[in-house]
């Protein structure tokens, strides 16, 4: 079965742009994916940023020097010659995410930090927004080459000159700007494109946070917890919390979790971290919206582990408020795990599950 991403036209087009780089190129890869070393010419000094945990996980275990995506003041603060190795790259490749404002952003930054005589690449499927990431990249540098290849496209530029054209430069830096987090004038809420929701209140959380139990109390965890709207709407409606707990596998979503609970009136704790591998710690209830897509492959199981995860972070007396695509075959996990359980509400092609009583693992 083909790759249901762009690493088979990345593979195909890297040749291409070796031939125009140093015998042992530095290549930094923004949004990497597992699997970016194999089958690719020798000699590259690969280094890979990627913020969704899993991927970053893989990256590391193949062996590529990986950090996280850096936080939005971090981001801000570093320029194009800072000490991370950044200004002296012989080529940058981009990995667009479907987000178009987010891919923008990564190809501003790539093209600002390649170094002089550097080139950036990227690469993405067709049913991705490969053509329109290949114009908004042809918009910051012109082109030297295009490939198509395994229902996607990649494309690289000319060597990136000393000084860059100023209207360039200065449509790389509107693409910034419209990527860092801004505070949502309708809501007063942090959002970033690409996150979840994007600072918005999805259907399935604001049915949860409606039928919500205001009797929450002691230690909660939200797994999945996206920009933390669903755990912030738990701290206004249950006094009892003494505690709150976020587990987020995107770091840009944490890093705006962070800024809409700042003054939270209890301690929040954040963690980036893969629910999926399981849950640190005990917990008197568990909040969650799990995600079920991995790009835009529908994955029900990433749910079920989710519920796996909750059932075994949870007290003895502990309950998992948990909403769903109805259609989501989670209620026969449910019963399974939990020894009691009920359907609080179904509305709007979501559904709202109560369980309790975790049964001990078998």
């Amino acid at each position: 079965m083909p790759e249901s991403n762009p690493l088979a036209v990345l593979r195909a087009a890297l040749p291409r742009l070796c031939e125009a780089l140093p015998p042992t190129p530095r290549i930094d890869v923004l949004r990497a994916l597992p699997g970016l070393s194999y089958g690719t010419p020798a000699g590259i000094r690969w280094r890979a940023e990627q913020g969704f945990l899993p991927a970053h996980s893989a990256l590391a275990a193949e062996g590529i020097p990986v950090r996280g995506a850096p936080s939005a003041a971090a981001a801000s603060e570093a320029g194009p010659s800072s000490d991370d190795g950044r200004g002296s790259l012989d080529a940058v490749i981009v990995l667009p995410p479907r987000s178009r404002e987010e891919g923008r952003g990564l190809l501003a930054r790539a093209v600002l930090d390649v170094a002089p005589g550097g080139r950036v690449l990227a690469a993405a499927l067709n049913d991705e927004g490969a053509k329109s990431f290949e114009k908004d990249l042809a918009a910051l540098s012109p082109l030297a080459g295009v490939i198509s290849k395994a229902h996607g496209r990649a494309f690289w530029t000319v060597p990136r000159p000393a000084l860059l054209d100023p209207e360039r430069q200065a449509l790389a830096e509107r693409w910034l700007a419209a990527d860092a987090p801004r505070r949502d004038a309708a809501t007063g809420l942090w959002t970033r494109p690409g996150v979840f929701n994007e600072g918005r209140l999805d259907a399935g959380s604001a049915l949860l946070i409606e039928h919500l139990p205001k009797v929450l109390r002691g230690r909660v965890a939200d797994l999945g917890a996206g920009s933390g709207l669903l755990a912030r709407a738990v701290l206004e409606r249950c006094p009892g919390l003494t505690a709150l707990d976020l587990f987020e596998a995107e770091a840009r979503a944490i890093d705006l979790a962070r800024r809409n609970l700042d003054g939270a009136r209890l301690p929040v704790a954040y963690h980036w971290h893969d629910v999926a591998a399981g849950v640190p710690g005990r917990f008197d209830a568990i909040v969650s919206n799990p995600p079920f897509h991995v790009g835009v492959r529908s994955v029900p199981a990433l749910g079920r582990a989710f519920i796996a995860a909750a059932v075994r972070a949870l007290t003895a007396d502990g309950s998992l408020l948990l909403v769903a695509n109805r259609h989501l075959p989670y209620e026969d996990e449910l019963r399974a795990l939990f020894g009691r359980g009920e359907a609080l509400a179904e509305q709007g092609g979501f559904k709202v599950y109560r369980a309790w009583s975790p049964k001990a693992p078998g």
